[in-house]
């Protein structure tokens, strides 16, 4: 009987939890589901697309949005929304690319900075160097030095984004190290790296965490930027931004082209902003108090 009752509240706990944290925090719920949706279409827009979203057809070029041409045409005769779809990869791999890649050598510099003075005279002049050129300039600049492809894109794209990364982990480590519990464990011998570890590394997991949000929406909208200007990935390659691109000579008669990628952008950073927002609100414990 134990047994049976263990089994029916179990369910009915998760489910309280859940129920309470969509009433908390409704926007990572919403971002979150949007999300999945968006991963979902960029796994699945093989079998969700109408026809081969590079093929080129002069004889259906520009056609109108329809019951066969769901978003219409281009210039090319491509589909508009089959090459929507296959751009929500490309969006996504970016931002998730940089926001992985960026946090992790900004988490390795600002966790060394912050705590070795000498180490941070040097590393933070460089990061402020970085700092000082805008961030779309900067991958401008770095992407005219390679080739146009995605994996450039990323790495363009991140080295913009670490000394953001570097100065917060920094600035967190500077409040962090003037503890008693860190005062302690370097009073007791504690190695270095060990000391970093255990006792610094854990408290700037939540920062982080909200900044990789907000770093994986900007690089989304960096890299469509650099495809609209024809600096980012190859014009072959069904990105929002190359689709936006294409469009924009035919805008004033066929604003389709570039409000359905648009849309599928915009949302997408949006619901990333949302799940940043409300990562915030749950990790920062004056908000949580507060609520």
């Amino acid at each position: 009987m134990a047994f049976a009752s263990a089994d029916i509240v179990a369910p009915v706990a998760r489910r309280h939890w859940l129920s309470q944290a969509a009433r908390r925090h409704p926007t990572v719920i919403a971002g979150t589901v949007f999300l999945l949706l968006m991963v979902a279409i960029a796994v699945f827009a093989p079998f969700l697309g109408t026809v081969d979203p590079v093929a080129v057809s002069p004889v259906r070029r520009l056609r109108v949005p329809s019951e066969l041409y769901w978003f219409g045409t281009d210039a090319y005769g491509r589909d508009v929304y089959s090459r929507t779809l296959y751009g929500a990869r490309i969006s996504l791999v970016v931002g998730l690319g940089v926001a992985v890649m960026s946090t992790t050598l900004g988490l390795a510099i600002g966790l060394v900075a912050g705590f070795n003075r000498f180490a941070d005279a040097l590393i933070m002049r460089v990061m402020d160097g970085l700092m000082s050129i805008p961030p779309v300039l900067l991958a401008i600049a770095l992407m005219a030095l390679t080739k146009a492809s995605v994996a450039n894109v990323v790495i363009a794209i991140t080295i913009s984004e670490v000394p953001r990364v570097a100065r917060l982990v920094r600035g967190v480590v500077l409040s962090l190290r003037e503890q008693p519990f860190v005062e302690a464990a370097v009073a007791a011998g504690t190695r270095f790296f060990r000391t970093l570890w255990r006792h610094i590394l854990p408290n700037t997991i939540a920062p982080i965490l909200v900044q990789a949000t907000y770093i994986c929406a900007a690089a989304m909208i960096t890299e469509a930027v650099l495809s609209f200007i024809g600096a980012g990935t190859p014009p072959q390659i069904p990105s929002w931004g190359n689709i936006m691109a294409d469009g924009r000579s035919y805008f004033q008669i066929k604003p389709y082209l570039i409000i359905f990628p648009g849309v599928f952008l915009s949302l997408t950073v949006l619901a990333v902003n949302m799940v940043g927002d409300g990562l915030r609100d749950a990790l920062d414990p004056r908000l949580a108090r507060r609520m």
